[in-house]
């Protein structure tokens, strides 16, 4: 039996597998598996290689697809079901590491902390260029309250601020709202946890953008298709959204024509970094791996 690794998992995984008699080939992200993918039993990847129907066509031998983190974005999954091959992930895995991630990404933006750090390393002293804000007090509205997004509203509770809720069920100690036209007006920060449907895709757009409070903050840690882009950049030009912090691109890892780009002084942006700690990617790696090998092994 034979898995293929491919975008830069953790070598904890290669290490389970091997231990069970199973051979893996480790590669770095491909743009198209589809002249390789039918020498292998079972794939791991993370979020940079697409599995496509075209892939599941010419995957003769596939038992297996582990996605080492838990989006399912970057995978066909009714094609892979379709096919027979089983489709796995690691929901849990990445909660406590984008959780953090998230309130980093807040704290920053805040206080302007990359913008007055590039100041310092080009050698200037630009204190009152860089005030910024407080989150105690402020107004937060968790668009989105699964795992994630409940465990950045408990923090956000920590910090003193205010958490409102938009989700299809209640959650305990929390005011809850079932349409987002009523929560965005209330809300000096929008963090975004929402997977990506038909339903939440282009969620953040010029007509939710015209429904928020004037100068409010945005984190999406969370999916690229949540935001429209240039939306977006529409609202940072009229002021009603004062700075965006972002983990995701509309086009990674391809982003140099990102329109986002142009607002380095309202933008904070880093690579799809939220699950990207050594614990988290060892802990999903060898997760997924485990399961891989007892699936192929038959147990």
């Amino acid at each position: 039996m034979k898995a293929l690794l491919v975008d830069n998992i953790n070598n904890i995984a290669v290490e389970i597998l091997n231990s069970k008699g199973i051979e893996t080939c480790v590669m770095p992200p491909q743009k198209d598996l589809s002249g390789i993918i039918g020498d292998f039993d079972a794939i791991l990847l993370r979020n940079l290689t697409c599995i496509t129907e075209n892939v599941i066509k010419n995957a003769e031998k596939l038992k297996i697809i582990g996605r080492v983190g838990s989006g399912l974005d970057n995978i066909d999954v009714k094609s892979a079901e379709k096919a027979g091959i089983k489709v796995i992930n690691s929901p849990d895995g990445n909660t406590i590491a984008t959780s953090e991630h998230t309130m980093a990404m807040m704290l920053v933006l805040s206080r302007k902390i990359p913008m007055a750090c590039a100041s310092v390393f080009s050698g200037k002293w630009e204190r009152e260029k860089f005030v910024g804000n407080d989150l105690f007090g402020k107004t937060i509205g968790i668009i989105g309250c699964g795992r994630i997004g409940s465990r950045v509203a408990r923090l956000c509770e920590a910090f003193g601020m205010k958490v409102l809720v938009y989700a299809r069920r209640k959650i305990d100690g929390f005011e809850c709202f079932d349409k987002l036209e009523d929560i965005l007006p209330l809300c000096d920060w929008i963090s975004l946890h929402l997977p990506k449907t038909p339903e939440t895709t282009g969620i953040i757009n010029s007509k939710t953008i015209k429904l928020m409070k004037h100068g409010v903050k945005i984190v999406n840690c969370a999916r690229a298709a949540l935001v429209v882009e240039n939306d977006v950049i529409k609202g940072l030009e009229s002021g009603i959204i004062s700075g965006i912090a972002t983990d995701v691109f509309e086009n990674e890892p391809d982003i140099a024509d990102s329109p986002l780009l142009k607002f380095p002084d309202k933008v904070v942006a880093v690579p799809h970094l939220g699950a990207s700690t050594i614990e988290t990617q060892t802990k999903v790696a060898a997760e997924i791996a485990a399961q891989v090998a007892q699936y192929l092994t038959g147990n």
